[in-house]
């Protein structure tokens, strides 16, 4: 058997899987052509493997290897776009790209938090003992103060 086709045949689905992985926003697309690769990969090892003409086989036992390991990838593979697509609603990879944290929290304002730290003129800066002050709250901290000196 000559080497030429199988390893033509490998590379197709190689290229097709590649392509796939590159062209599609959906991750079960995305995982569908990962396994084409792998599958390639497969293709090959086989290839070589007969056109070598191992003794053990070592080529074919490397592709069952490949093949449980594909499983495995896939099954938490989908595990987990099934957790995203339950708790985003998508699965499609630019909205959940555009849904990602930033990579610095500390590089991103807080908007809950009405005071700036870094402010030398807010009165609940770093060096106020008694933290930030909620705007909602009734009780600033001066009631807080005199409620606690009246418990004691």
């Amino acid at each position: 058997m000559h080497l030429v086709y199988p390893a033509v045949l490998a590379a197709l689905l190689f290229c097709t899987g590649l392509y796939g992985v590159l062209a599609r926003r959906n991750v079960i697309l995305i995982l569908m052509s990962v396994e084409l690769m792998l599958n390639a990969v497969n293709l090959n090892l086989v290839a070589f493997d007969v056109w070598l003409r191992d003794k053990l086989h070592s080529g074919q036992a490397l592709t069952l290897f490949t093949i449980a390991i594909a499983a495995a990838e896939i099954g938490i593979g989908l595990a987990i776009v099934l957790a995203v697509h339950r708790n985003r609603g998508t699965t499609d990879i630019d909205k959940l790209r555009d849904t990602a944290e930033s990579p610095d929290p500390a590089e991103s304002p807080n908007p809950d938090d009405p005071h700036d730290p870094e402010d030398p003129d807010d009165p609940h800066g770093p060096d106020d003992p008694h933290g930030p002050h909620d705007p909602d709250d009734p009780d600033g901290p001066e009631d807080r103060e005199e409620k606690a000196e009246a418990a004691a």
